[in-house]
């Protein structure tokens, strides 16, 4: 019924028969990206060995695990279906990177949209900024204030020492250095509270929480959730200038990997990539 089609068709050779440019690329590309999944994963797994002695770390250990192994597949289908012609490689590499930039996408919009706001208030006379909880999203104070959420955050707090860089400041030195949101927050009462017999009006709840306790401080109050907050937000405002940079070069990447797959695709009659029906293959030959 359908006439019968040289393989593969003159459009799917290249240059004096050699290798098509995107294939090429994407072939190098996801080599690269299969080498740097070995550190990730290596990472992931030191991190999931040390856990016990770095809270933070063991926070970081799944992320890493599966950002390594997802990228090794994923990098290993490219890079087997662009330099070996593989149709159904290239395939499930198009499919995963797709859902790969969406999901990057995703993330990138949500942390915009959660971490706006912020930024903290200029205490006059002094380096250093003070942070109001009640200045950032709903959602974020949300995960700060519960218990499950603020506790491996603490934990953080607590085991990166921040407070001890401070703990032999004199007043001067609060007038001349500055303070990370952390120090900010945690290390010290706000700024405005006073204490003593000269006290004599009410006070933030803050103020009352802050102890002297090189255990205690203010790890309790609001303003040390606020200074972690901050710190999330200024961590994620310098990610996010790597994720963009990282969703266009994933967007090239796919454009080049579609290439791939159609020059893959040619160079085998359609009907075998996967065992598609005879009409199928006819609207495929049509398109080329």
């Amino acid at each position: 019924m359908y006439g019968r089609r040289a393989w593969p068709p003159a459009a799917a050779a290249g240059a004096g028969g050699g290798p098509y440019l995107s294939n090429t690329l994407v072939g190098f590309l996801n080599l690269l990206t299969l080498v740097a999944s070995v550190p990730i994963i290596g990472a992931g797994l030191w991190l999931q060995a040390h856990a016990g002695s770095s809270p933070c770390g063991s926070a970081l250990q799944t992320p890493l695990l599966a950002i390594g192994f997802v990228t090794l597949l994923v990098s290993l289908a490219g890079f087997v279906g662009a330099c070996y012609h593989v149709p159904s490689a290239l395939w499930l590499y198009l499919a995963a990177m797709l859902l790969l930039v969406l999901a990057l996408l995703g993330i990138t919009v949500f942390g915009l949209a959660v971490t706006a706001g912020g930024g903290g208030t200029q205490v006059p006379g002094r380096p250093y900024r003070e942070f109001r909880l009640d200045d950032y999203s709903p959602w974020l104070q949300r995960h700060v204030r519960a218990e499950r959420y603020w506790r491996p955050a603490l934990a953080c707090v607590l085991g990166a020492r921040a407070c001890d860089s401070v703990a032999t400041w004199t007043p001067l030195d609060y007038i001349r250095h500055d303070l990370t949101p952390i120090q900010s927050g945690c290390c010290k009462p706000p700024t405005s509270c006073t204490y003593g017999l000269q006290q004599q009006q009410q006070q933030q709840a803050d103020c009352y929480r802050w102890s002297n306790a090189p255990g205690v401080l203010c790890y309790g109050c609001d303003s040390c959730k606020a200074g972690v907050v901050e710190q999330l937000r200024r961590h994620w405002h310098n990610v996010t200038i790597l994720n963009v940079v990282l969703l266009l070069l994933l967007i090239a990447v796919y454009s080049c990997a579609c290439c791939a797959f159609r020059n893959a695709a040619t160079a085998i009659p359609a009907s075998k990539i996967f065992h598609l029906h005879p009409r199928w293959s006819r609207w495929w030959h049509g398109r080329s």
